[in-house]
């Protein structure tokens, strides 16, 4: 029997993201978000408008989306309730969290130079993705006193690394869903995929139809 309900957040699973961008005095950001998804060769993120990571992004038009596996909970954990605003906003505030300058310091993690954005790679995730800003779309338009917190950025994905652990054999350009092992968010806790159910009829078709 269903029931109706009116839940504060719908965060019904996705994939862990950590983002990468430049402040303005040239150093990086690094911000874990789950609010992401992919179609073809673009990816949609929600984004508080006045994070550092939405700043940074709307003023280089650059970012790297970093996908942890599901070993990565204690790196993603140190990243979370950080800004990288020291003007960080009242709920941040209240909600407990605080100002670092060196995010990957304190996650654990290790830069790696990007091939074509500014922003660096996090050493440690399996799949990175250099990406370009493609458009903006204000979110919550019509709900009142909402209608300038939440941002939809499309991204163009201009490259993607893997390691070579995910990649089926004898495809070099098809990821082995068997072996990727993302850290999903549900309801804010963390969970990993379970073993494969049983065949799926889309898999039928060629990933290359999709190119």
């Amino acid at each position: 029997m269903h029931k109706q309900v009116a839940p504060a957040i719908l965060y019904w699973g996705t994939p862990v993201v950590i983002i990468s961008t430049t402040n303005p005095d040239g150093s990086t950001n690094l911000a874990p978000m789950s609010s992401a998804w992919w179609l073809g060769q673009r990816c949609m993120l929600g984004l508080a408008a006045e994070s550092q990571t939405t700043r940074n992004l709307l003023r280089t038009e650059q970012c790297v989306l970093n996908l942890p596996s599901d070993c990565m909970v204690p790196n993603v954990n140190a990243l979370a309730k950080t800004t990288g605003r020291e003007d960080m906003s009242a709920f941040k505030r209240t909600a407990g969290y605080r100002f670092v300058r060196d995010k990957f310091g304190v996650a654990g993690l290790t830069p790696l130079e990007s091939d074509m954005v500014k922003p660096p790679r996090v050493k440690e995730c399996p799949v990175q993705m250099e990406v370009q800003l493609a458009q903006v779309i204000g979110m919550n338009k019509d709900a009142e006193g909402r209608s300038r917190g939440v941002l939809g950025l499309e991204v163009a994905i201009l490259r993607v690394h893997t390691e070579e652990s995910i990649i089926q054999p004898g495809a070099e350009n098809r990821i082995d869903a068997d072996r990727w092992r993302p850290l999903m968010q549900s309801f804010q806790h963390f969970y990993g995929l379970s073993s494969r159910l049983q065949d799926s009829r889309l898999a039928e078709i060629e990933e290359e139809h999709y190119r």
